[in-house]
């Protein structure tokens, strides 16, 4: 669950940052930035959607869920949202620690 939630958060750093630079890139003739963010973030985010599919189990999230997750992935904000209201909650369950 750690991994899914790192990733995460990863993805949807990486994504805004790519934004940021893709800006650069028509405003302030950058385009080095997304050169480099650009394959970093599609690593990302091919990792969020495979620790999806590993991490479904633990979840326990219906399709309409992982629909979601998944779908989150393509918009810039969204995987904080999965993280911090879906993913934490889970990993903070006496049964998510082990115990």
């Amino acid at each position: 669950m750690r991994a899914f939630r790192v990733v995460s958060l990863l993805e949807a750093t990486s994504f805004l940052l790519l934004l940021v630079a893709s800006v650069l890139k028509r405003t302030a003739d950058f385009p080095e930035g997304v050169t480099v963010l650009g394959p970093i973030h599609g690593a990302l985010f091919v990792a969020y959607v495979a620790v999806a599919f590993m991490s479904r189990s633990q979840t326990g999230w219906s399709n309409g869920r992982m629909a979601l997750a998944l779908g989150a992935s393509v918009l810039p904000v969204a995987p904080f949202f999965v993280e911090r209201k879906w993913l934490r909650p889970i990993e903070k369950t006496p049964a998510a620690r082990g115990a």
